[in-house]
């Protein structure tokens, strides 16, 4: 398994914009799970944009695991998104969740 990310770095601003888009649009909250997992619940209107994304991101960034879980039923009803990496790449899980934080719909 890959290291790092082998997106062209000509490419990496638009991913990037995609999470920030993601974040302000469907973010509803996150967990620290443990230091190498994050969850992400989402608005359920948002998990074949962020399925999307994140299959994307894998064919780069061949350490993550993402993982889809559904939550709550009617309006608490939420779809938890779980990001794993190994511990060679916690710093990388931790810059996404404050960009996460940063952009995160209120």
């Amino acid at each position: 398994m890959p290291e790092a990310c082998t997106l062209p770095t000509v490419d990496q601003p638009l991913r990037l914009a995609e999470f920030d888009e993601l974040f302000a649009t469907a973010l509803r909250d996150q967990r620290r799970l443990s230091p190498t997992v994050l969850r992400w619940r989402l608005d359920p209107a948002a998990e074949p944009v962020a399925r999307d994304l994140t299959a994307r991101e894998s064919s780069c960034c061949a350490f993550f695991t993402f993982t889809f879980t559904t939550s709550g039923e009617g309006e608490q009803e939420a779809v938890n998104l779980d990001i794993q990496v190994p511990p060679a790449q916690v710093a990388v899980l931790d810059a996404l969740a404050g960009r996460a934080v940063a952009g995160m719909a209120t």
